[in-house]
């Protein structure tokens, strides 16, 4: 991507309202076409839109996760991380212009490739399908977390100019799904393949395309277009891990049976590690000695009491995923206890040179969401003991008995609850609160009104709009 440059209009847009600023002149047409010639240029620029992914995924648990019942903000407080968690951030917050910012350079950067890739010969870009396939996945994973975040949001499909990016205004929901993120993802499955090898082995797959479908029909409540993608998931070879931990042990590689798309990081390549490892844990230079981790821990993204009491007993997942002894176990077998916080998740533990340059990737899909997805879908289709076979896998895996002869309303709590402690920590619980209605009813307490369902829309953005009309600002926010 080094020698790629593009102009990301509206997110720049968001980095000045200085006369100064918007008096830049925007690069010419010919000076991008001039980059967009080989197969490699294409690649090249699409490689460019995964690394934006990579900037705002290390934030993501701050929405999936820290906005929950499953985590909180236990030490420091009067940060971002804080004010997500107690339901008090607002506009101006640096985290949701960042967010803004990082998504729609990435839906600019997927709609160059698109816009310059249309007409390219195809003798010369032989991928070409390929790089469709995979911008317009980029795209639908951008749209579908911005809806998810914010709401309405501008629907921005081709390459725009700086005036028209102050006439953008926002569009619902339901049009940005029916007209980008289904779309595109309907495209990009059949355009991906089934797998890649050697360096491509972590770009997008048809798998990746068909699991974020399923995901997308089960959001909207399109149960049955949600059995059927999520069927055809079943049939491309994936299966989950015999032992759960495994999962979580980066001596192992993480592009196994169960993986289907990560946000991918790699240490000791000069900063494009992750900074999990460091931020979940605790201010403790012994137990970061133990694992061999440089700098110290953020004491971020605290799992709850209510998400260790969501396990049963003998649940072989727990561990992993929280440990609420307030401490640890040394080397010498001595119980060494933290200073301050009391829980911690395990889940992004591994060695590492450098401070904050982690090698582990964040699960976006993986294998086992597919079959809990897929039996909600089923379920909800009133085909409740297919359901419970897909879900029974999930459970045998953790050392837990099978369930049967459950009514539907029984199944639909079961899966809930199954996919809080299966995929706890990751990134969803916030985002399966809201898709199944129960987020204020669990969340009240920590200080949710009805209408914090969103997040408020960037500061920055409104006033550069201007015209509430248009662009106005989410109810409540005001």
């Amino acid at each position: 991507m080094k020698k790629i440059i593009m102009i990301a209009l509206l997110p720049l847009l968001t980095l000045s309202c200085s006369k100064h600023f918007i008096d830049i002149k925007p690069i010419s047409t010919v000076s991008v076409d001039a980059v967009f010639k080989t197969d490699k240029d294409f690649q090249d620029a699409v490689i460019g839109s995964y690394s934006v992914l990579r900037n705002q995924y290390q934030n993501f648990w701050m929405f999936g996760d820290l906005r929950s019942d499953d985590s909180w903000k236990e030490v420091s407080k009067n940060i971002s991380s804080y004010y997500v968690d107690v339901f008090i951030i607002d506009a101006n917050d640096a985290l949701l212009k960042s967010t803004w910012i990082n998504y729609y350079n990435l839906i600019a950067g997927a709609n160059t490739v698109l816009a310059k890739i249309a007409n390219a010969d195809s003798t010369v870009v032989t991928n070409k399908s390929r790089h469709i396939g995979e911008a317009k996945f980029l795209r639908a994973l951008a749209y579908f977390d911005l809806v998810r975040i914010f709401g309405n949001v501008p629907e921005v499909t081709t390459p725009i100019t700086i005036a028209e990016g102050y006439k953008a205004g926002r569009t619902s929901v339901e049009k940005i799904y029916n007209e980008v993120i289904i779309p595109d993802l309907v495209d990009a499955q059949n355009r991906l393949p089934k797998k890649y090898t050697g360096a491509d082995v972590g770009r997008a797959t048809q798998g990746a395309a068909k699991a974020l479908l399923g995901k997308v029909y089960l959001t909207r409540k399109d149960f049955t277009n949600a059995e059927t993608k999520l069927q055809e998931v079943t049939t491309l070879g994936y299966s989950i891990l015999p032992n759960y931990n495994d999962l979580f042990d980066y001596s192992k590689d993480e592009h196994h049976s169960e993986y289907i798309f990560d946000i991918e990081y790699q240490d000791n390549l000069g900063g494009l590690g992750s900074g999990y490892t460091n931020s979940f844990l605790p201010l403790s230079a012994p137990l970061l000695t133990f694992y061999g981790i440089a700098g110290q821990g953020g004491e971020e993204n605290n799992p709850t009491q209510a998400l260790l009491a969501a396990f049963e007993p003998n649940d072989k997942r727990k561990a992993v995923t929280v440990d609420g002894s307030g401490g640890f176990i040394d080397g010498s077998g001595n119980f060494v206890k933290f200073l301050q916080c009391h829980t911690i998740t395990k889940k992004y533990i591994t060695s590492e040179a450098v401070a904050g340059d982690s090698k582990v990737n964040w699960k976006v899909l993986r294998y086992a969401d597919v079959l809990l997805m897929y039996a909600e879908a089923l379920n909800e289709n009133g085909k409740t003991t297919d359901a419970l076979g897909y879900l029974n896998q999930i459970r045998t895996r953790a050392g837990l008995p099978s369930y049967s002869g459950l009514t539907q309303d029984d199944t639909r709590e079961m899966i809930y609850k199954e996919r809080r402690v299966e995929l706890g920590m990751e990134g969803h619980r916030w985002f399966d609160l809201l898709r199944t209605g129960r987020a204020y009813d669990s969340l009240q307490s920590s200080g949710m009104k009805p209408y914090m369902t969103v997040f408020p829309v960037p500061l920055s953005e409104v006033q550069l709009v201007n015209d509430p009309s248009l662009f106005p600002q989410n109810p409540g926010y005001n």
